[in-house]
């Protein structure tokens, strides 16, 4: 007679005790640990392996957490992907975060197939698929009310951060919500005490560029909110810096700065803090401040170091050009593609090092599809000819690019590129549409060019052209990217989602 292997009653017990000693999640598609102890397969090999092998090696869905708020992401997607690969939503849902966070579209199509997969039995992918889908450039009406959906019922299901995106849904697309006046749905959700509502009246403001006369509003929402929602220490900040209020600026910063020691700020918002405080069309400055802040927070999360290069880069009596290095060094060893924008920047200007054209291109290079800024940058070395010659069709390729991912200047640059004729022959019609565009952006520059480009144009001509700008804005979509309106993409727990 042959004898089945069993699993000793107290292996199998041991090894269900030290699935909690090594921070490991619950099972596959909500499985709890309590269930584990009698559930067959992938979480009984999962759980004997703990044992057997002890934790060092075996993937931490806490530890890639971790490493997702301090901006390690390397850390972050090795332990998610192992753990995917067993079946975890969550970490399938942790992994597209990573993914959508590169910004780059094929690996964001990715994590939205994942999201859509993982969103029948997960209320975090159902909310990060319906905020992926707010901003995603040129959604379909369909999709807009797929959205509202996903992110009702994740509300529904007790996920937060999801009111804040459906207000920005209704603000951004109301001709696919018309019976939905964002105004009074806002109040409705205030009235029924929703944290979040606050919050998505502060993005009204913004949306509706108001913000500067609700300063008071903002404030007393803030507060409000403070001790559940980080978020607004940024904007306190902002608010504080524009009413000339250092009092009261030095006092959040007091408390933001414990609540960091305990644990309930993440580094990312002291991240976000400095950058307001350095942040001169806010108001007076602090940037000694914002230095110290960063430099505070920067060995644990990586993207600060790039934050205090951009911070000297502005401010130059704050440090010199070794000090500028360094940063920028300690930034690309951790893989942040600002320190390669930041860097190719420096030899693009010439500001604090020689300019050299193919060096800041190859700096550029290695942050596209993840910095916007690097297709402008590249665009204008092709189109300026600082290469030997004018690049025309490059040009216009990364300037485009940048354009439709709402990079300002960038349609300013193309109106240049087709209205000069360097490298390429003139083209009156399309110069005149990017001009419209730029001027609609309200680029200073622009409105010269615009006039002066509408002069010689037939009232044919210049019809022909409003049509062409209203097909290249509906081709563009319409998310703005305002400070509250990134933040509003973002988990609770500072983890990047957009």
């Amino acid at each position: 007679m042959t004898t089945l292997l069993k699993t000793p009653q107290s292996l199998w017990e041991r090894a269900c005790s030290r699935w909690d000693q090594c921070g490991l999640p619950d099972g596959p598609h909500g499985l709890h640990r309590e269930q584990a102890r009698s559930h067959k397969g992938p979480v009984a090999l999962l759980a004997l392996a703990v044992s057997l092998a002890g934790c060092a090696g075996l993937p931490d869905q806490r530890l890639a957490n971790e490493a997702l708020k301090r901006g390690d992401t390397l850390t972050a997607q090795q332990n998610y992907q192992q753990l995917a690969t067993l079946g975890y939503s969550e970490a399938q849902v942790g992994l597209a975060d990573i993914q959508v966070g590169t910004r780059d579209p094929a690996q964001i199509k990715q994590a939205e197939a994942t999201y859509r997969a993982a969103a029948d039995i997960s209320p975090r992918a159902q909310a990060r698929l319906g905020r992926l889908l707010v901003a995603k450039p040129g959604a379909t009406e369909a999709e807009h009310h797929e959205a509202e959906g996903l992110l009702k019922k994740a509300f529904a299901n007790g996920e937060g951060n999801t009111l804040i995106p459906l207000a920005m849904l209704y603000l951004q697309y109301p001709h696919s919500f018309p019976n939905v006046n964002a105004q009074q749905q806002i109040n409705k959700w205030q009235a029924a005490g929703y944290p979040e509502a606050g919050l998505a009246q502060v993005l009204l403001y913004r949306t509706q560029d108001t913000y500067d006369q609700h300063l008071d509003d903002v404030e007393r929402i803030c507060k409000a909110a403070l001790n559940t929602t980080d978020i607004c220490y940024v904007e306190l900040a902002t608010v504080y810096q524009k009413k000339a209020e250092p009092e009261k600026q030095a006092e959040l910063l007091k408390q933001m700065e414990a609540g960091y020691s305990s644990g309930t700020v993440t580094a990312q918002r002291i991240d976000s803090v400095a950058r307001v405080l350095g942040d001169a069309t806010l108001g007076k400055t602090d940037e000694k401040t914002a230095q110290a802040l960063l430099e505070k927070i920067a060995p644990g999360y990586p993207a600060s170091w790039v934050s205090l290069a951009q911070l000297l880069y502005d401010f130059p009596e704050l440090g010199d050009v070794d000090q500028m290095m360094k940063y920028l060094d300690n930034g690309r060893a951790a893989d942040q593609p600002r320190a390669e924008l930041l860097l190719g920047k420096l030899y693009y200007d010439g500001k604090w090092v020689p300019a050299d054209a193919k060096a800041a291109g190859a700096h550029f290079e290695k942050a596209l599809g993840r910095e916007v800024a690097a297709d402008y940058y590249l665009g204008q070395i092709y189109r300026r000819g600082y290469l030997g010659k004018v690049y025309s069709q490059k040009a216009l390729d990364h300037l485009l690019t940048a354009a439709r991912n709402g990079q300002n200047s960038a349609d300013f640059a193309i109106a240049q590129l087709f209205s000069q004729g360097k490298g390429t022959k003139p083209d009156p019609l399309n110069a005149y549409v990017f001009s419209q565009l730029a001027k609609a952006q309200g680029t200073p520059e622009a409105n010269d060019l615009a006039t002066q480009l509408e002069i010689p144009l037939t009232p044919e001509q210049r019809a022909e052209g409003q049509r062409l700008v209203q097909q290249e804005l509906a081709a563009r979509g319409t998310l703005a990217q305002s400070t509250l309106q990134l933040h509003a993409l973002q988990e609770e727990d500072g983890e990047e989602s957009l």
